[in-house]
């Protein structure tokens, strides 16, 4: 294990000598599923933007989030650790949660704020001498006087960035705090200003001269679903395949919104003369929301660990180190952002870390992934929806876009095979995601040494970072 652990630390301490330090820029969308992007196959939504920063870069076709819910997945990013070993799988709530209901098993209390010993992004890169900001949501810790304030104790400003922001911009959770002037339908073509988009053109300018991280953090496409880019929801309410479905065509709209917010921010790199020296990461932190995103071919959606809960759009951009124009069908996981960061910016992890992702970049430049230290784990311990269980769909499907029961699981994947396991009846499902992207034919009964293979595998992995595991509930 110490050996093991060694070559990890080699692996990640420093970028290849040939490879020049750049900027970071990380953009993270909320609820956003890689369907939902033209240059991933949406016939519908467009894209212009991030279609061209895929074709200026690489685009992965196999990337996951860490978990299928929003603080969870933000959480192992910023430490490369998975959220079973964090023990923060679930959304950040209130310390007077209820936590449970009327259910067989009973759930772990919910996380509330990740923990100040935790290395982030933040510290780690600005350890390296990089000035660093965060903007937009964090959700990683108790709110503040109100949803998503930022904690004035365990914000990103305590967790290693110099500065930053939390301005909801022109997404709906700012509805509240604008002029009652400000909230008529736009001209065609006009998605209007949005404050969060300012504070990081803001940041790249004041900060153009010196070695930078950007994190920008959007609240798009999470809902409420609503837009004033009327034009919009109306000319994708008549692209939409019937039936119609004005929600969808609102949905839609919103994802061409972020897509023009991303624009912004890669034309101000453009005009300050910075993209050929600043690397650009764009991802999302799970699967689409079932009632809007079409995650076909995928199962399944947001909050469950079907493909389509976990599975998300991934685009890396590097002038000069990364490939133009290319795509790459290695299966990723959002804990490998920290190892990949250490190793561009130079900053060692010590042996005694113990990360869940791999080092990056040579798979980037070369092709080649290095061994991971610890296999494909998602850990889901909880039942969802909250409340209202009983009144959702009892199946996962295939585009239901509905909402449906999810029950306590974990799930691992091992090469095309994946396996999920849930805990209130201790049933397995085996899929071959190669053949079967859509998990529609359980293999655990025909393929009976995989399923034990796949399960042991998982169990062992949960125990030695000693995951919270739900139990019967004999109240």
């Amino acid at each position: 294990m110490i050996a093991g652990w060694a070559f990890v630390a080699l692996t990640v301490a420093k970028a290849p000598p040939s490879s020049p330090r750049p900027n970071i820029v990380f953009i993270l969308a909320d609820d956003l599923s890689a369907s939902d992007l033209g240059v991933y196959g949406n016939p519908y939504q467009q894209t212009p933007h991030l279609d061209r920063l895929a074709g200026q870069g690489m685009r992965f076709t196999q990337a996951y989030a860490s978990a299928p819910i929003c603080s969870a997945s933000r959480a192992a990013i910023l430490t490369g650790r998975s959220p079973a070993r964090l023990h923060f799988e679930f959304v950040t709530k209130l310390p007077d949660t209820v936590v449970g209901g009327d259910h067989a098993l009973q759930i772990p209390s919910y996380p509330l704020n990740l923990s100040l010993e935790e290395r982030t992004l933040g510290e780690l890169v600005g350890d390296a001498g990089y000035h660093t900001g965060f903007f937009g949501k964090w959700h990683v810790s108790a709110h503040n006087g109100g949803y998503l304030n930022w904690s004035t104790t365990h914000g990103p400003l305590q967790q290693g960035f110099n500065e930053g922001g939390q301005e909801f911009g022109s997404h709906p959770y700012g509805d509240s705090t604008r002029d009652a002037g400000a909230g008529g339908p736009l001209a065609e073509g006009d998605y209007g200003p949005d404050a969060l988009t300012d504070r990081a053109v803001d940041f790249l300018n004041r900060h153009q001269s010196k070695s930078f991280f950007l994190y920008l953090s959007h609240y798009y496409v999470h809902t409420p679903v609503e837009t004033r880019a009327v034009w919009s929801e109306q000319f994708n309410l008549a692209e939409l395949p019937p039936p119609s479905d004005l929600a969808r065509a609102t949905y839609a709209a919103m994802v061409e919104n972020l897509d023009a917010l991303v624009g912004r921010v890669l034309s101000e790199l453009d005009r300050l003369g910075l993209a050929e020296s600043t690397l650009v990461i764009f991802t999302s932190d799970n699967g689409g929301h079932p009632r809007y995103a079409a995650n076909r071919p995928h199962r399944g959606s947001k909050w469950n660990l079907y493909e389509g809960g976990i599975r998300v759009p991934f685009i890396v951009r590097w002038p000069g180190q990364v490939p133009a124009n290319t795509s790459r069908d290695t299966a990723i996981l959002g804990t490998d952002l920290f190892p990949t960061l250490a190793a561009l910016v130079g900053t060692e992890i010590p042996l005694t870390s113990r990360l869940d992702g791999v080092n990056l970049l040579p798979l980037w430049q070369t092709g080649y992934l290095p061994d991971r230290p610890e296999p494909l784990v998602w850990h889901f311990p909880f039942y969802h929806p909250e409340t209202g269980f009983d009144q959702v769909l009892p199946e996962i499907g295939i585009d239901d876009f509905a909402v449906s029961q999810t029950y306590p699981h974990s799930a691992i994947r091992q090469g095309d095979f994946k396996l999920l396991h849930f805990y209130e009846d201790d049933r397995k499902e085996l899929y071959n995601l190669e053949t079967d992207p859509g998990e529609q034919t359980d293999l655990s009964i025909s393929n009976p040494a995989k399923s034990r293979e796949l399960s042991l595998a998982l169990s062992d992995y949960l125990q030695r970072v000693d995951a919270r595991i739900p139990v019967k509930n004999h109240d």
